[in-house]
């Protein structure tokens, strides 16, 4: 089966993933994907990553985090940058997710970064992800 969108698959995975309490989620790996996961690890909405070398595509294990009475960290995901409509968004424009409680996932000329660091760095860029 051929996936149109594979990031929309992975933000899927996590989310359903996430809801049914399960402790980790395989994903078909990229280097994209990747660099979603390690600034998704790094605001601390799952608790690790890692990438499984097979002989085809590789496998991205990405091991979900849940609080002491077992609610899941990940409130809310969603995918904003379709393959169909990219949004693009200016330093000034980047959005703030529930007041800066949430994250969004800018792709920058500088990397994959956060809202928060690419203000700070003044650039702005293509908005994956609103996590939450």
């Amino acid at each position: 089966m051929t996936i149109t969108d594979p990031i929309s698959d992975m933000i899927n995975r996590i989310s359903n993933a996430s809801k049914t309490k399960k402790e980790k989620v395989d994903i078909p790996a990229s280097k994209l994907k990747a660099e979603i996961a390690r600034v998704l690890k790094n605001e601390g909405y799952i608790a690790n990553c890692k990438v499984i070398e097979d002989r085809k595509q590789g496998i991205l294990r990405v091991y979900l985090k849940y609080t002491p009475d077992k609610k899941s960290v990940i409130t809310g995901i969603k995918k904003v940058s379709r393959s169909g409509r990219r949004a693009y968004k200016g330093t000034k424009e980047l959005p703030r997710i529930l007041a800066g409680l949430g994250t969004a996932v800018v792709s920058t000329n500088k990397g994959l970064m956060t809202d928060k660091e690419a203000r700070l760095a003044k650039i702005g860029g293509e908005v994956i992800c609103y996590i939450w």
